[in-house]
């Protein structure tokens, strides 16, 4: 196959060869030397008077030969949007790649704000599972996003995905906790001579965001951001946690009827790297009819977020 395109391609002449710069493959040869590129800088291969080059994307290998006969190989890094042998209309499209590739996104970093949760997006619970209000106040998350990926369409806008961590605390107003009974969530009183100081239900997610952002200049160096998408969380634990009077502490892991896999929307805006953000879980909370009194809460979360730029 490689014989054929070689033998076809020998016997365009340069016109031709211009004309399909854009396409798949584009062999030529000028005297002792022969290149052939594959893309735009997706393969190249050139083959000169005294080296030989094999480039992919923006790494490479040169084989050089010195005057004596002898040759080294060296490890070449390239400009990631360099192109090999530009055309005079090409200079537009390598700046827009350039600018494209200077986007980066507004995820990784720590966000820190209260949670919640409402019943067919009402705040009022039913009065069968009072024992699941909460304490918003006291009611935290934390989450630390220790990776991201940034693509860019333009030089203000791309796409924004990566990895993170959500930790939620659900401290509940009464005197009591949940547990996980035969047919559903359950509330559980505790009967120890201490009085309960305070009680919690904790998850934690692993968390996948794909967001698209806009980003719009403003001030010196900074710009406004405006990011939405959606969000995936893959459950790791779930635990509640009690704290008496007399500083005894009671702490229970368990699967408390949580679905493996949750989904939601999110959205954020900043300035610079600080943002505030807002995340609503669309998707069940719990197992079918498992849920506190066989309802199924939906959860929210709001804060504000420190993101660090890759």
């Amino acid at each position: 196959m490689l014989t054929a395109i070689f033998s076809q391609s020998f016997t365009q002449n340069p016109e031709n060869a211009a004309a399909e710069a854009d396409n798949q493959m584009v062999i030529s040869e000028s005297g002792d030397k022969l290149s052939l590129e594959l893309g735009k800088n997706l393969l190249s291969v050139r083959d000169q008077d005294s080296s030989f080059n094999i480039r992919v994307g923006n790494r490479g290998l040169s084989i050089l030969e010195s005057l004596e006969g002898s040759g080294r190989i060296v490890y070449e890094k390239y400009d990631k949007f360099e192109d090999c042998q530009l055309r005079d209309d090409d200079h537009e499209r390598r700046d827009r790649y350039r600018r494209a590739g200077s986007f980066r996104g507004h995820w990784s970093g720590i966000e820190a704000g209260f949670n919640n949760y409402n019943y067919l997006r009402s705040m009022s619970l039913p009065d069968n599972i009072s024992y699941m209000r909460l304490n918003t106040s006291s009611s935290f998350c934390f989450n630390l996003n220790i990776s991201q990926l940034s693509i860019g369409l333009t030089g203000h806008s791309g796409l924004v995905t990566g990895v993170g961590i959500n930790w939620n605390n659900y401290r509940f107003i009464g005197m009591n906790s949940i547990t996980q009974g035969p047919a559903h969530i359950e509330e559980l009183v505790p009967d120890r001579p201490s009085p309960l100081k305070r009680s919690k239900f904790s998850t934690l997610y692993l968390n996948v965001p794909v967001l698209f952002e806009v980003q719009i200049p403003a001030g010196y160096s900074n710009r406004l951001n405006l990011a939405a998408g959606v969000i995936g969380g893959l459950k790791l634990n779930a635990w509640t946690k009690m704290v008496f009077e007399d500083d005894e502490k009671f702490r229970a892991n368990g699967d408390y009827n949580l679905n493996l896999l949750r989904g939601g929307a999110t959205a954020r805006v900043g300035y610079g790297n600080f943002m505030i953000y807002g995340t609503c879980y669309l998707t069940p909370w719990f197992r079918d009819q498992k849920g506190p009194g066989g309802y199924n809460p939906e959860p929210f979360e709001i804060g504000i977020a420190f993101t660090v730029n890759d």
